[in-house]
């Protein structure tokens, strides 16, 4: 979900009257899923004797009211970061508002190279996931080409180092981890969306002056004085989102973020939460999307459908087929749609099952600070998030990196 201002506040009509539901079928038939590339995509770990293989998938939203829109969507595939095979690098931006693509892409291109040339990452990856995360957005905002003050994106990464998992998330796009548990593959989460439906997330925002309403609360169609808005899969039409005080802006239903300078007064922040798993030969596969895909699949349908494909390409194409159909079913549009499937083939060890470690921002002491955790289905149980050492996101102001010199390299395809 975007900010008020961007792909997903318009009051599109509902679908249940059918008008133009010939035209939108026909519509939805004609779209082509965009695979990056003709074949299966593939890279070595050799460290721990194993094989990715990976598609990915791309596809602009249908907007009636705006025919012209771009796919504000984009994704990052980076192998071999610091010339090391094992060390493997995948990521989802999502963008929103007026300059939501370029907010996109700017973060797509720099938050891995800042990654490669961290030399901490090897020894810290969570570290440097946070810094890489928080200089990102300072260049974005420095950014004189880019106006990130409505708009910005949100990003899903996952960093393979060997047989460790490290997924950072900002915003609400998701990373699925799937897990054999006897006979069946189960999925587990391995990021939690950081919306207003998260009460931590929700009480955060409001401890920075955010007032915290639903479009309908703030036009005075609703009460505002109630604060429960149920979870995103009955409220996701009208969810809640924040807003300045005395004030009909910004209207993010996300609470953390890349860019959205404005929003960063009332609490939403650049600070990723990072998930660390350790792979074994019982996680098949992992999948990152943007939201356009989970608003109304969940992540076991998701993973039910990879797990019926061999070939990751069909895969992606039967989720973004099925995504798009159940948009229109709800409403005259649909939402961008990004999907990386990666497959893990011939990892042996056994390793430490789903239990997994929980940082949420921490760059000291790492072993010491982060949190065990236990996965559940459901992303919004089970996640405790430790606040970042270097930026108290308790607090409103705009928040700083670690200082370290940033190289540029030639940007991605």
């Amino acid at each position: 979900m975007g900010c008020v201002h961007g792909k997903c506040c318009c009051r599109y009509p509902g679908s249940s009257d059918g008008d133009n539901r010939e035209d939108l079928g026909t519509y939805a038939q004609a779209q082509t899923h965009i695979l990056a590339g003709r074949s299966v995509d593939s890279a070595q770990v050799p460290s721990h004797n194993f094989k990715l293989e990976y598609a990915v998938l791309t596809q602009r939203g249908f907007y009636p009211e705006s025919p012209e829109k771009e796919n504000q969507d984009s994704y990052c595939i980076r192998t071999q970061l610091q010339g090391n095979p094992n060390v493997h690098f995948f990521g989802v931006f999502d963008g929103h508002g007026q300059f939501g693509t370029q907010c996109s892409l700017f973060v797509r291109d720099r938050l891995v190279e800042i990654l490669s040339d961290d030399p901490t990452l090897l020894d810290d990856p969570v570290k440097a996931y946070n810094s890489a995360f928080l200089r990102t957005n300072e260049e974005l905002h420095s950014n004189s080409d880019i106006d990130d003050s409505m708009s910005g994106t949100t990003a899903i990464t996952a960093l393979l180092v060997g047989d460790m998992l490290y997924v950072a998330n900002v915003g609400d796009s998701r990373a699925v981890l799937s897990v054999k548990e006897g006979n069946r593959v189960v999925a587990k989460d391995l990021s939690s969306d950081q919306t207003p439906f998260r009460k931590d997330e929700c009480e955060r925002v409001k401890s920075c002056g955010a007032r915290v309403l639903s479009v309908d609360q703030v036009e005075g169609l609703k009460d505002p004085d109630i604060q429960s808005w149920g979870d995103e899969e009955t409220e996701g039409g009208d969810p809640p989102r924040l807003w300045v005080q005395n004030g009909m802006y910004p209207g993010t239903a996300f609470t953390r973020s890349v860019g959205d300078s404005t929003a960063e007064s009332i609490g939403v922040v650049a600070v990723p939460e990072v998930s660390t798993v350790q792979l074994t030969n019982s996680h098949p596969f992992f999948v990152i999307a943007s939201d356009g895909v989970f608003e109304f699949l969940s992540s076991q349908t998701v993973v039910d459908m990879v797990n019926r494909c061999a070939d990751p390409r069909d895969a992606c194409s039967a989720i973004a087929g099925e995504s798009y159909k159940l948009w229109l079913d709800h409403e005259n549009r649909t939402d961008d749609i990004t999907i990386i499937i990666v497959h893990i083939k011939a990892l042996t060890n056994s390793g430490g099952g789903v239990t997994a470690k929980w940082n949420g921002g921490k760059t000291t002491n790492t072993q010491k600070e982060t949190s065990e955790i236990y996965f559940s289905p459901c992303a919004s149980e089970g996640y405790r998030s430790v606040m970042s050492e270097f930026s108290d996101v308790s607090c409103c102001h705009p928040v700083s990196s670690l200082d370290h010199k940033v190289v540029v390299s030639s940007s991605l395809g």
